[in-house]
């Protein structure tokens, strides 16, 4: 997944700049600094980029590709086209020494280096750390026995340079459990915030905690209105002074934010009168 431009913004690699990208994409998807730091340094924990040679030898996106092509994704004629010679987002590397273990590599990594800007195969703007311990070298994901060194994206650096996300990168390198326990979390909201409510979720691991991104409408604990009451309110609001016009527009500007695929906006619940909306 890649949410911004990871050489920064425009190309150009700068770590603040590449910040306050950051921040703002993941506020549209409703991801506070705390939950961004912990997809980033969570995510980046694993795995690697692939930018091993000229993007030119890149074919055409899967739509424009020809017929006989179909289902088989971006091809490239460079070398096997895949494993070690695969291009992607031409940044190239592992961010940590163990790339398939969950520990506290990325941070360390981070701040453990200074860190050069260079330039990948590829071509692409990405930075290494100067002089690293062999300690820190990373396994070629197709060629364990070597080592090679680790890189960061400037997005990454961003981690460290921005004033917001560095006290937090710092506080969760201090924390292992709380580094876990963040992610987690961040994580399961960016893959299920699409699903709407918890009533939706099906299997034996369904979290039994609701949390105030699932848009939860409360249980009922009162007593419903009567006929009586409904019609004391259908007469005060036909007495209130508002148009025929304006109540209709306001129903549906409630009714028309619903979605079917996931049950969100809507009138349900008269949600507006709920947090976070109200």
């Amino acid at each position: 997944l890649i949410y911004v431009n990871p050489e920064g913004p425009n190309g150009e690699p700068s770590a603040v700049a590449s910040g306050r990208d950051i921040r703002e994409t993941f506020a549209r998807m409703a991801m506070n600094d705390e939950e961004t730091v912990a997809l980033v340094a969570g995510g980046h924990t694993f795995g690697k980029c692939h930018g091993a040679g000229d993007p030119a030898l890149v074919g055409p996106e899967p739509e424009g590709a020809s017929i006989e092509e179909q289902g088989l994704g971006w091809t490239s004629s460079f070398g096997s086209g895949k494993g070690e010679d695969t291009i992607s987002s031409g940044i190239e590397g592992a961010w940590t020494p163990n790339p398939t273990q969950w520990d506290m590599g990325y941070f360390d990594m981070l701040f453990g280096y200074d860190w050069d800007l260079v330039k990948s195969p590829a071509g692409a703007w990405q930075w290494v750390p100067v002089n690293p311990d062999e300690k820190d070298l990373a396994p070629p994901a197709h060629d364990p026995p070597k080592r090679v060194t680790t890189i960061m994206t400037t997005a990454d650096l961003a981690m460290r340079m921005d004033p917001i996300y560095e006290p937090i990168s710092r506080r969760f390198h201090e924390n292992l459990e709380e580094f876990t326990d963040a992610f987690a979390r961040a994580w399961f909201k960016l893959t299920h915030r699409d699903m709407g409510p918890c009533s939706r979720y099906l299997g034996p691991e369904v979290p039994a905690e609701e949390l105030i991104w699932q848009d939860p409408v409360p249980a009922i604990d009162h007593e419903l209105i009567d006929a009586q009451e409904i019609a004391d309110l259908k007469g005060a609001i036909l007495a209130s002074g508002l148009s025929i016009s304006e109540l209709i527009s306001t129903a549906w500007a409630s009714a028309s934010t619903f979605r079917g695929s996931d049950k969100r906006g809507g009138a349900n619940g008269a949600r507006i009168r709920l947090t976070p909306q109200k």
